[in-house]
């Protein structure tokens, strides 16, 4: 499970946090413009927009949960188990591109989200894995820049794009039932509420918060969404880089798992093992893990953007502290 945001203060950030029981073998990976990228059935990608995110690399191949390029357009991969659905069969007239390819495939080719609307309009996903031992992982896609945000979803309904008014992405259900089902918590408030019971005038609140008393705080794919949009949208910060970044890992951490919190039917606990903010306009790449929660930042225009290798950069899962004494 996972939850990703977007959010704009003087900048354009986009994060998301990363639930799983057993990691991915992932690293931050730099991609520069001249890797040349190999497409199951749309050949070579010599030249492409550089990008930089969060991969697992094998066979060389970096296969990005999220990244950002350099035009700052975003897209994340998040779990869509039972709902997506990838056809075997490849479409005449398309580009037909496996779901493993697609991030590279966007971000290589788009500078915004219109641009991806347009080459996703000519796209067919078709359902090839990477391996034998790398199957394909059900997805849907958070796409964004400075503008707008789009979702992606491929099911047996066909390959659908969802505008985003909210910015916040999480699981199951479909992205249309998220949307239906935020319009239960519309009387939620950050202020103190209305006394509705205009009778007892006497009547007052006991603590803070109680406006947004019915917030959902458990961890499920539709209480994660509204959690999340509520925290967005309402979202008071300073515009400053540092002020927006604590700000945008405030909001993750309020959806993140705790290990202990969320057993899954096999006995396994799922935890957030990596959150992660990006400055789109500025390409960095901050993330923290569930083990350090010190940020670490990584800035694509301090890498070579006209290279043909990609970079890695290995995760420091070591709790870093900073001593005063």
């Amino acid at each position: 499970m996972c939850t990703s945001i977007a959010m704009k203060t003087k900048d354009f950030y986009f994060g998301r946090t990363m639930d799983l029981t057993e990691g991915f073998q992932e690293c931050v990976v730099f991609t520069p413009r001249n890797y040349a990228f190999q497409f199951r059935k749309e050949g070579m990608l010599h030249r492409h927009y550089a990008m930089l995110g969060m991969a697992s690399v094998i066979k060389g191949i970096p296969l990005y949960a999220e990244a950002v390029n350099e035009k700052g357009l975003c897209m994340a991969g998040l779990n869509f188990p039972d709902s997506a659905y990838y056809p075997t069969e490849e479409k005449e007239g398309s580009a037909n591109i496996s779901p493993f390819e697609l991030v590279y495939w966007v971000l290589g080719k788009c500078a915004s989200v219109e641009e991806a609307k347009e080459l996703l309009a000519a796209t067919h996903l078709i359902g090839i894995p990477f391996s034998e031992e790398v199957p394909l992982t059900p997805l849907h896609w958070h796409i964004a820049d400075r503008e707008t945000s789009i979702v992606l979803e491929s099911s047996k309904s066909g390959l659908e794009v969802f505008e985003n008014s909210v910015g916040v992405l999480t699981n199951n259900p479909s992205f249309p039932f998220q949307m239906t089902n935020i319009c239960q918590y519309q009387n939620l408030t950050p202020g103190p509420p209305e006394n509705c019971f205009k009778r007892i005038s006497t009547l007052q609140s006991f603590g803070q918060g109680l406006g947004s008393f019915g917030l959902p705080g458990d961890f499920s794919p539709a209480s994660r969404f509204v959690k999340a949009s509520y925290l967005s949208m309402n979202s008071v910060c300073e515009e400053d880089e540092q002020s927006s970044i604590s700000q945008f890992f405030h909001m993750l951490d309020s959806v993140a798992m705790v290990r202990g919190s969320v057993i899954t039917p096999e006995k396994c606990y799922e935890i957030t093992r990596y959150s992660c903010c990006i400055n789109a306009d500025k390409g960095i790449y901050y993330y923290k893990t569930y083990s350090n929660s010190q940020l670490t930042g990584i800035n694509m225009n301090r890498e070579n953007m006209n290279g043909c290798q990609c970079r890695r950069f290995p995760l420091r899962n070591s709790q870093q502290v900073a001593w005063m004494n």
